[in-house]
């Protein structure tokens, strides 16, 4: 297995991923998420993995000074007129996570990392150069898609001969993944590195609603109950992506057993 690029999807990407209620849903909580966690000054940002510049372009409009390092080129092209149409700069890097540390000089206040673990041959092996691009102090944005919604989502579709298998993989040209991702094993690899601030689920309910109701129901109010549902104690972790802001743990606080909040001590 590989990590997978969407050179060839871009397109489909885009219309899957933000021509609906679930893109918006999706951008609707990173950012509520990120208004609460961050400062009021500019920050310097490193969007890895950034597709299509959603997340990036809201950011710049706010005043940080956005990177986006995107290995598809149909996807960074697609990011850089966004940017241009709305009159927005940016750093612009077409490379795979594997190539950063060796082009980027210095670390970033500010790293996001979303729905890129899950397309990855080794999810695991990008944590450490994770935690090399954040500055002490700094903040992450990990967004990844929850293994543990795909299996109650099958569970309620009835596909019990697929859970026997246990193959939650997406097939070759499906948007599904191919290695979603077990919260639980994440928080312990990310365990003694990273101080969490928040943790929330992205749709906790709309992805689970009939059809019929999907398509008839008004974007402001799944909106509304989305965001006042992400961190509900029984409804967050079956968010079809879970959306965690950490902080690097220094070594100082490494060395003291009582003042860092592990990430396998909150409720996922």
């Amino acid at each position: 297995m590989s990590d997978r690029h969407f050179d060839q999807l871009a397109t489909r990407f885009a219309e899957k991923i933000y021509g609906g209620a679930k893109g918006a849903i999706r951008l609707a909580v990173l950012q509520a998420d990120l208004m609460e966690a961050l400062p009021q000054r500019p920050l310097r940002v490193l969007d890895i993995g950034a597709g299509l510049g959603h997340m990036s372009l809201w950011l710049a409009e706010r005043g940080h000074l956005v990177t986006l390092a995107e290995p598809a080129e149909p996807m960074l092209e697609g990011a850089r007129q966004r940017f241009a149409e709305a009159g927005q700069t940016a750093t612009f890097i077409q490379a795979p996570w594997q190539d950063l540390l060796g082009q980027l000089t210095e670390p970033y206040d500010l790293v996001l990392c979303h729905a890129v673990l899950e397309w990855l041959a080794e999810p695991h092996a990008i944590l450490p150069v994770l935690h090399q691009l954040t500055v002490p102090g700094g903040w992450l944005s990990l967004a990844f898609y929850n293994r543990d919604a795909l299996i109650y989502r099958n569970l309620l579709k009835g596909h019990f001969r697929k859970m026997r298998k246990n193959d939650m993989a997406g097939e070759k040209q499906s948007l599904t993944p191919q290695q979603p991702l077990d919260p639980r094993e994440l928080a312990a690899q990310l365990d003694g590195l990273w101080q969490v601030e928040s943790q929330s689920g992205v749709r906790v309910f709309h992805d689970y609603m009939p059809v019929e109701f999907q398509a008839r129901a008004n974007l402001q109010d799944l909106l509304e109950i989305e965001l006042a549902h992400r961190r509900h104690p029984s409804f967050a972790g079956l968010g079809r992506y879970l959306h965690w802001i950490f902080r690097p743990v220094s070594s100082a606080q490494c060395g003291r057993s009582t003042c860092v909040v592990s990430v396998s001590s909150c409720c996922l």
